[in-house]
């Protein structure tokens, strides 16, 4: 039997944008390939607009217009090619075997009303789980990201965004999901709140042993939590590279091979933002000396 739980093969997708009256293709990713094994950790890792957030759109069948889906095979080991699915099929799909966290958890709850009634037992109803057991599995699963029970009364605004952001883990693993999906999952948090998830989100996987793929532009994220990073090229995004991270989870996030499993992240990165540079300013352009280098574009591919 084998390991691998989703395999992406030559993926390819574009926008059509409009900008200063102008319609123009826009192409988010360009020939992706990779696959993820069963009970890994999976980062995927590269500069803004390179195409992460598509990826992890499509593979969540979550795209939508202006998103056009024009090539590729999209598989998982318990679903067929969902780029050809019907939509009653996708919404099964999701419901039955994905859950996705995105960056700030406000966009999901529902601000006037209480966890419990927002965000937390939505996934236990969508599950059928009975009224009578409902309670117990919601405290378990709030125990699980260290979070009193107690505060499923609670409104969002009483919470600060890392227990916000706990609550969403929450919910994601009440629905028991054969893949869990993470879209820049702690880039909005401060920096002691999210490396206290950060060793949190490793206990969990240690308990849970779920198949896990994250999307994240943090480099020292990337090393400190995946088994495997794929580093994508400057925009349209490919995958240029995969870089294994032998080093056993829970990891110290000060040890010598996560720093350098980081620093070569980021000369790669670095190295495809200064690609997407010369391309707009000309090959004459040279990186000032002790600066890291940013892209030049306006609000093209923003959110891809």
């Amino acid at each position: 039997m084998s390991d691998v739980v989703l395999s992406v093969q030559g993926l390819k997708a574009y926008y059509m944008t409009r900008h200063f009256g102008v319609q123009r293709e826009v192409r988010a990713v360009d020939g992706i390939d990779f696959e993820v094994q069963r009970n890994e950790i999976y980062g995927l890792a590269g500069e803004s607009s390179s195409g992460k957030t598509t990826l992890i759109k499509t593979i969540a069948a979550a795209w939508k217009p202006p998103l056009q889906i024009v090539a590729g095979t999209v598989r998982f080991s318990f679903a067929p090619d969902i780029l050809r699915c019907k939509p009653d099929e996708l919404a099964r799909l999701r419901w039955k075997h994905l859950a996705i966290i995105v960056q700030g958890s406000m966009s999901v709850l529902n601000p006037v009303r209480r966890i419990r009634e927002s965000f937390v037992d939505f996934a236990f109803r969508h599950l059928g789980v009975a009224r009578a057991d409902f309670d117990r599995r919601v405290a378990a699963h709030l125990a699980r990201v260290r979070l009193d029970p107690g505060l499923v009364d609670a409104y969002p605004h009483e919470l600060s965004g890392g227990m916000r952001q706990r609550v969403a883990i929450a919910r994601a693993l009440a629905m028991d999901p054969k893949i869990l999906l993470m879209d820049e999952p702690f880039a909005a948090l401060d920096a002691q709140t999210r490396d206290i998830l950060h060793e949190e989100l490793q206990q969990i996987w240690q308990e849970t042993r779920k198949t896990i793929l994250f999307v994240t532009h943090n480099v020292r994220e990337a090393a400190y939590l995946a088994d495997r990073v794929a580093i994508f090229s400057a925009h349209p995004g490919t995958i240029k590279r995969v870089l294994p991270i032998h080093y056993p989870h829970p990891r110290d996030k000060e040890n010598m091979l996560i720093a350098r499993a980081a620093n070569v992240i980021l000369e790669e990165v670095k190295d495809e933002v200064e690609k997407a540079i010369r391309g707009q300013l000309g090959d004459d352009w040279q990186r000032p000396a002790d600066r890291i280098p940013r892209p030049a574009r306006l609000d093209l591919g923003r959110g891809i």
